[in-house]
């Protein structure tokens, strides 16, 4: 198995698991300890960045399996506290859990369960291994970094959006 790969999604699954599960104030550092992880892990670990190809299409898919876990997650105004808090259930965080364990699985199956066929689709694709391994590690961190601007975007609308009608009623 791929240090690098263990490494990363490790890293990004504890940063998830730590600060998204449950009913979670949304701060400056929450938004920014992502950023701060990936930081940290692409220089270590990333080889060279895959702009063309299959390579490409699995960092996009990244990108799209990360907005569309963060939108899994419900952000609202805390009208009591006057905070913006978010709230992601056992759905979200078993999400996370599997597409960590699922990338666990194909780097260790490419190494010993199906590593013939893993050559056969690089040599077909023209993908190295490299490649493969750079876009399971973006893969990782497009799904942190886009999960936390779908929280980002949705904080700032909560944020500026009015507070309903019925709530100034209890207020008062």
């Amino acid at each position: 198995m791929d240090i690098s790969v263990l490494i990363v999604t490790f890293v990004i699954l504890a940063t998830v698991l730590i600060s998204d599960p449950g009913t979670r104030k949304v701060t400056r550092l929450r938004l920014i300890r992502p950023f701060i992880a990936a930081a940290v892990v692409i220089p270590f670990f990333a080889k060279a960045v895959v702009t063309s190809g299959h390579g490409l299409l699995l960092e996009v898919a990244g990108v799209a399996a990360g907005a569309v876990v963060g939108a899994c997650m419900r952000v609202r105004r805390d009208q009591q506290a006057g905070t913006v808090v978010s709230q992601a259930g056992v759905a979200y965080t078993a999400i996370w859990v599997l597409v960590s364990a699922g990338r666990l699985f194909f780097d260790y199956g490419s190494n010993h369960l199906f590593a013939a066929q893993i050559v056969h689709f690089g040599i077909t694709y023209q993908i190295t291994l490299a490649a493969l391994t750079d876009s399971l590690i973006f893969f990782s961190l497009a799904m942190l970094l886009a999960r936390t601007g779908v929280l980002a975007a949705r904080a700032r609308r909560a944020r500026v959006l009015p507070v309903p009608v019925a709530d100034h009623a209890l207020a008062a």
